[in-house]
């Protein structure tokens, strides 16, 4: 499902992991229903975001969680060292499990972090991170 969004992604990519939609400055990830994402199943991820952004290309990651799935937070840690130019990251939530979730997920998190209801806001604080580099 594409994000209701009036921008258009640079590329979509669909991984065993989910959904993908890399624009300019940041990346929109919709994680599969039922999958139990760990640093190992996120490398082909992680692969595709240093091939789009390098290490140099500031960019923010938005997770909308239109799925429900389970993650080790813990895993925010390795991820953090692979991505100097990581300015930011965006949890869209949809209900108020998945808000208790996200708020607890944000503990774990090293660079700046908001919580939304809605994409479009998330892309909205995005883009006023990269417009600060």
């Amino acid at each position: 499902m594409t994000p209701k969004t009036n921008r258009k992604p640079v590329k979509e990519y669909t991984l065993d992991i989910g959904v993908f939609y890399f624009y300019q400055n940041f990346v929109i990830g919709e994680i599969k229903e039922g999958l139990n994402l760990n640093f190992e199943s996120g490398k082909e991820l992680f692969n595709l975001t240093k091939t789009h952004y390098k290490n140099i290309i500031p960019f923010v990651y938005i997770s909308n969680r239109v799925h429900s799935y389970s993650f080790i937070p813990t895993g925010h840690y390795k991820s953090s060292k692979l991505f100097p130019n990581l300015k930011g990251y965006a949890i869209v939530v949809y209900d108020n499990i998945n808000l208790k979730i996200a708020e607890l997920e944000q503990t774990f998190m090293s660079w700046p972090n908001q919580i939304f209801t809605n994409l479009d806001d998330a892309i909205d604080w995005a883009e006023e991170l990269i417009e600060r580099e």
